[in-house]
């Protein structure tokens, strides 16, 4: 009896074994779809994808030789001062678009010293709100594009960073429209009449016998005498450099125009303060307070600048 159920179990137990092997033979290949579909599915994500044939052809290399737009040019490298670099970018936009007068416009700015495209004389201008390298270029020079010569000139090594109270060195422009080395600049009633500042009355024309009082008196009254011709950036010039020769000159003409120069040491002070440049800020705030001691700002700030400098140093 035992022998029979023996014999009959066999057959069963091949074609046990034969579904078993087909259920993994079909979980493989399940398994292996799901696979191939989860590979497909994360190439896409990726970008890639189902690689075929074709696929393994190298593909292009980027054109290197291909050069840069204008405002990528401008904006990525001259605006941020990077000189030497926007050069050669404008070099390459050239080599390829020889005739954009834009590009030759920049590379020539880029190239040409400064004094002898907008003249060696030159006066103090502070930074107001407002106030951009191209804004200065327009009001002085009669075009916004010639702002990066101008930026240079100013010694700028960030043509896209004004600071409110910064001061500048300009050139000086002639009533013929032009600056003093033939550059065009805007015409205007306006201008003939308020840009002229003349080697008689310049500081530099000073006889060398002149006490440092007397010349500081002289120049502030230059000062308000610039300020009744409307020219208001030359006339804060002037009186800075009375101030610096004297800080106890005593006050004239227009007040309104010294504490409006002392505002503008302050927010430069304020500023170095803030870039933690102590020494600088500390030095302006004297130089405030030479001249107004009771200027109260000025003595709280300068207090916090010392206690700052002192704790760094004990770092």
């Amino acid at each position: 009896m035992s022998l029979i159920v023996k014999v009959r179990s066999r057959p069963h137990m091949a074609r046990c074994a034969a579904r078993v092997f087909c259920l993994i033979v079909a979980i493989g290949v399940a398994g292996c779809s799901q696979v191939g579909a989860l590979k497909s599915k994360v190439g896409n994500a990726f970008g890639g994808g189902t690689t075929t044939a074709s696929d393994t052809q190298a593909s292009p290399a980027p054109d290197n030789d291909s050069p840069l737009n204008l405002n990528t040019i401008t904006g990525t490298y001259l605006m941020h001062g990077r000189y030497a670099e926007g050069e050669q970018q404008l070099r390459r936009y050239l080599a390829k678009y020889p005739n954009d007068r834009a590009a030759q416009g920049l590379l020539r700015q880029l190239t040409v010293n400064p004094k002898v495209a907008l003249g060696a004389a030159s006066h103090n201008y502070v930074v107001q709100p407002g106030d951009s390298y191209s804004t200065l270029a327009a009001r002085d020079l009669g075009d916004s594009n010639q702002f990066l010569v101008l930026a240079r000139y100013a010694g700028s090594t960030n043509p896209s960073t004004l600071r409110v109270g910064e001061v500048l060195r300009l050139p000086v422009t002639t009533p013929r429209g032009t600056s003093s080395a033939g550059t065009p600049v805007r015409s205007s009633t306006k201008d003939i009449a308020t840009i002229v500042v003349t080697p008689a009355t310049s500081a530099d024309a000073a006889p060398s016998h002149e006490s440092a009082t007397a010349k500081a008196q002289r120049l502030q009254e230059e000062s308000t005498a610039l300020l009744k011709q409307g020219q208001k950036d030359q006339a804060l010039a002037r009186l800075d450099e009375a101030l610096v020769l004297n800080p106890h000159v005593k006050p004239a003409g227009d007040p309104a125009l010294r504490a409006q120069l002392l505002a503008s040491y302050h927010e430069r002070a304020v500023v170095l303060y803030r870039d933690q440049k102590l020494d600088q800020a500390i030095a302006l705030w004297d130089r405030i307070l030479a001249v107004d001691p009771g200027y109260e700002r000025a003595v709280i700030y300068r207090a916090r600048a010392l206690e700052l400098q002192g704790r760094l140093k004990q770092i």
